[in-house]
This record gives structure tokens, C-alpha cells and sequence, in this order.
């Protein structure tokens, strides 16, 4: 007798135990009746009926991502592949819908972006598309919002994640690119080299400014040496002409001693005979004569044109 009940001892345990099921953490399962839609069941352990119920199908209540790859031609012909990913979620209260109204959600999801990205680019420029992505992103949520929304699905966020134009134009991209910051950089070697050339100017400038001013003030000094040194000679009877020839002669014999002094100096021929200085002396002395001679002869003129313009007046 007991050898008869254990089949029907491990019936009874299989069907008690194909009672309970347990759904997992974040995921909804749907119980069918003989067909029909019966409950949903969320995580924890659940009880059905054996035979009579069964879990149609289990839905993940996490956000999910779809990668979508689109390719398109902008505004000035050029081809284009953007990625745009999206993700979404199951909306808890609507999990019906979601599992009964759509078979192949990504599939849908796919159809709506790749339709959106083909209106929305097409506008663009492609130095827009870049510099607006996020105009193309906003616009695949706005339109998956409304359309998957029936469907049970949230579209949490859209984002286009890559932007990819044919090689040859990605290439002549970065040719211009490479040209515009080598024009700049010339530029800026230029701005540079010119600041130079007006800073060495100026330099140049202020140092001979400087060093005219120094000879000046040098040539000024020995002026008035000079005049004290013949202010003293007249004092002795000597007459300027004379003290002025006296005083180049001194410098000129004061030359060939510094001259002399110096042990590197390259090999200067100067007139050194006795009779060199006089001669020096008496030349001087002519030429400030006539010269003084000139000065009185032009003075003269003058004034006799002078007076003749005067006459005639």
C-alpha cells in the first residue's frame, strides 16, 4: 500500500512545487490563464497555479540601451554615419502594454530614430552637425517620447555619440584645420619678430642718444679746458692764435706718448721730425690768421651791402 502513494507522493510534491516561482529583482512577469492575460507578478516569491497558470514572459524593468547607426547625407552633400543611443526603460505600470503591443521593440525604436535623424540632418551643414548633436538628440527623445509612450516604453535619454563622415572628407577637415593654425602661427612669429626689430630700434636709438649726448658733454669739458688754458696763456703775453696752435700741439705730442705707452697698438705713421712741430705751430697759426682774415672780409662785405641797400632806400 504505502509503495502505491509514492507516485502520487511525488505528484503532489511537483505540483507544490511548480506552485511557487520567484521573480527576480527589477523584472515583471506575466501570467497567462489558459491564454488569457491573468496578473502581473513583480520580485519576490509568487504563487500560480499549477497546470492552469503559466509565465508567459518576463520583462526587465531596467534602463536599457539601444545603439542605433544612421547614415545620412547633410546639407552640402556630404555623407555622414551618426550613432545615436538611446535608452529607455519598461514603465512599471505599464507592463501590459508593453509586452502585448509590441513584439520587436527595437526594431521600433530603430525605425523612429533613423527617421528623425534623416529629416533633422539633411538641414544641417556638417560643421552644424557637430556644433549641434545635441538639437538631433533632443529631437529623437521628443518624437520616441511620443510614440513609444503607448507602447509602455520611457525614453529615458537620447544621445548622439559619434559622428562620422566619409574618410576623405574627415581628411581635408584636418587639412584646413592644420592650415588655419599654421596661418595663425605665422602670424604670431610675425607679431613677434616685428616687436623685436622695434624694441632693437628703440634701443639703438636711446643708446645713441646717450652716447651723443656723452660726446657732447665731453666736447663741451674740453671747450672750456681749453678756454682756461688760453685765458692763462694770454695771461703771459701769448695771443689766442698762438695758445690755440700751442694747445694742439701739446695734445698732438700727448697723442704720440699715449701712442707709444701701449704695448698692443697696431703700427701708425705719424710725422716725428724736429721740425714737425714747428711746422705744425706755423700752419696753425696761417690758418687761423686767414681764417680770421675771411671772417673780417665777409663781415666787411656784408656791411657795405648794407649800407648801400640803405642809400638807395
Amino acid at each position: 500500500m504505502s509503495i502505491l502513494l509514492i507516485p502520487f507522493l511525488f505528484i503532489g510534491l511537483f505540483i507544490l512545487l511548480a506552485s511557487f516561482f520567484i521573480v527576480k529583482q527589477q523584472t515583471a512577469a506575466v501570467i497567462e490563464r489558459f491564454g488569457k492575460f491573468q496578473s502581473i507578478r513583480h520580485s519576490g516569491l509568487q504563487l500560480k497555479i499549477p497546470i492552469v497558470d503559466r509565465i508567459a514572459g518576463k520583462l526587465s524593468l531596467k534602463i536599457q540601451q539601444l545603439d542605433v547607426i544612421v547614415e545620412t547625407k547633410t546639407k552640402d552633400d556630404v555623407f555622414v554615419k551618426l550613432k545615436v543611443s538611446v535608452q529607455y526603460k519598461v514603465i512599471r505600470d505599464k507592463v501590459y502594454d508593453a509586452f502585448y503591443k509590441l513584439d520587436y521593440p527595437h526594431d521600433q525604436i530603430t525605425s523612429y530614430v533613423f527617421d528623425v535623424v534623416r529629416a533633422e540632418v539633411p538641414k544641417m551643414k556638417l560643421d552644424d552637425v557637430f556644433v549641434k548633436k545635441d538639437d538631433i538628440a533632443i529631437a529623437v527623445k521628443t518624437e520616441l517620447n511620443d510614440a513609444m509612450m503607448d507602447y509602455g516604453y520611457d525614453i529615458i535619454k537620447t544621445l548622439v555619440t559619434d559622428i562620422d563622415p566619409d574618410a576623405q572628407v574627415k581628411a581635408a577637415m584636418n587639412r584646413i584645420n592644420a592650415s588655419e593654425r599654421e596661418k595663425v602661427a605665422a602670424q604670431y612669429e610675425g607679431d613677434a619678430q616685428r616687436i623685436l626689430i622695434v624694441e632693437k630700434a628703440k634701443a639703438e636709438a636711446e643708446s645713441k642718444r646717450l652716447q651723443g649726448q656723452g660726446i657732447a658733454d665731453q666736447r663741451r669739458e674740453i671747450a672750456r679746458g681749453l678756454e682756461e688754458s688760453v685765458e692763462v696763456l694770454n695771461k703771459v703775453g701769448i695771443n689766442s692764435q698762438e695758445a690755440s696752435a700751442l694747445i694742439v700741439v701739446t695734445q698732438h705730442y700727448d697723442t704720440l706718448q699715449a701712442i707709444g705707452g701701449e704695448t698692443n697698438s697696431n703700427l701708425i705713421l705719424l710725422p716725428n721730425s724736429p721740425q714737425a712741430g714747428s711746422n705744425m705751430l706755423n700752419d696753425m697759426v696761417a690758418s687761423f690768421t686767414a681764417s680770421n682774415q675771411i671772417g673780417e672780409a665777409m663781415k666787411e662785405a656784408k656791411l657795405n651791402k648794407k649800407n648801400k641797400t640803405d642809400d638807395n632806400q
